[in-house]
């Protein structure tokens, strides 16, 4: 099986957001241009390093600890809750945008 293109994986991980997002009763990013960035720099993560880490977050090195920040990272429902938006502001509540 082939790797996907960095397109087409953008594509795969913004069906997935979407899904997630509504899920848990939130909306994704209502900025389209800031909504892109976020998935390209998720699905370049994926493709560099195999995970799908938070392109706003850096990495340690540390695998055990990097897995906090493999979106959806341990920290987005907390921010959604109290800011409103995840740190990478791609995840948002319903009434704040």
């Amino acid at each position: 099986m082939t790797e996907p293109t960095q397109e087409e994986l953008e594509e795969q991980i913004l069906t997935w957001a979407k899904d997630y997002a509504q899920k848990n009763g939130w909306t994704l990013n209502p900025d389209d241009k800031q909504l892109r960035t976020v998935i390209k720099g998720l699905a370049r993560n994926t493709l560099r390093f195999g995970e799908q880490y938070c392109p706003c977050r850096l990495r340690s090195g540390d695998a055990e600890e990097d897995k906090k920040i493999i979106c959806p990272c341990i920290y987005h429902r907390d921010e959604v809750e109290g800011d409103g938006n995840c740190h990478c502001r791609l995840f948002f509540k319903k009434d704040a945008d």
